[in-house]
């Protein structure tokens, strides 16, 4: 790739970001707030397509769909193939923040989910 002035940039606040969400509070804040905005959005979700009760199989199938895609990504091998040279070392390299961060937003969607489900039974 050409070293364009908006590679550059990208670049810069890339590394800036990777360097300000290496503090582990830092970490588990993106992580947290990741979490929580999943279930933020479950609550949407719910809302909006309960509203028109046609789009609810298709709305399920597709939260299905997109639920499983990050449980591929994120537990795949070829993630586990990145980290298999750090196996061997005592503390082993944590995942990249970005698949720990989708990962707490599925896990937040399903959970709010679960919520709503709660909430329309009672």
């Amino acid at each position: 790739m050409q070293n364009t002035r908006l590679n550059t940039l990208i670049g810069r606040l890339t590394r800036q970001f990777t360097r300000w969400a290496q503090n582990p509070w830092r970490r588990l804040s993106l992580i947290i707030i990741s979490l929580l905005f999943g279930n933020l959005l479950a609550s949407a979700i719910a809302t909006t397509t309960g509203q028109r009760a046609n789009l609810d199989t298709v709305i399920s199938a597709t939260l299905l769909i997109i639920t499983e895609s990050i449980s591929w990504v994120v537990y795949s091998q070829r993630a586990n193939i990145l980290r298999r040279d750090e196996i061997d070392s005592i503390d082993p390299a944590p995942r990249p923040l970005w698949l720990v961060i989708l990962n707490s937003l599925k896990l937040g969607l399903i959970y709010g989910l679960f919520i709503e489900a709660f909430k329309l039974g009672s």
